[in-house]
């Protein structure tokens, strides 16, 4: 089993940050997660990082939030999928 962690990012149409942000609060997933946290950023955006205890690693099925309204965001949500790596695991030579 590993630590999966699912990054969720999005830009609101301008002046709608706060509105994307408490939607995004608001989602309710299929299981918890071990841990889930919520940012904002200039420009309206918003980033939900959630971390998973996964059999399978980055590739486990796992709960994602959707996608928001079409007309509350300016461009698809991004989706990225990292897995925990032990120090000095990295794949160096």
């Amino acid at each position: 089993m590993s630590t999966v962690a699912l990054m969720w990012e999005a830009r609101a149409v301008p002046g709608r940050g706060n509105e994307l942000l408490e939607w995004a609060r608001s989602q309710v997933l299929a299981q918890d997660p071990v841990r889930r946290e919520v940012f904002s950023a200039p420009h309206d955006r918003v980033l939900v990082i959630t971390w998973w205890e996964a059999v399978g690693g980055v590739g486990a099925e796992l709960p994602e939030l959707p996608e928001p309204a079409a007309d509350l965001i300016t461009r698809a949500v991004h989706r990225w999928r990292f897995e925990s790596v032990e120090v000095g695991e990295a794949g160096g030579s």
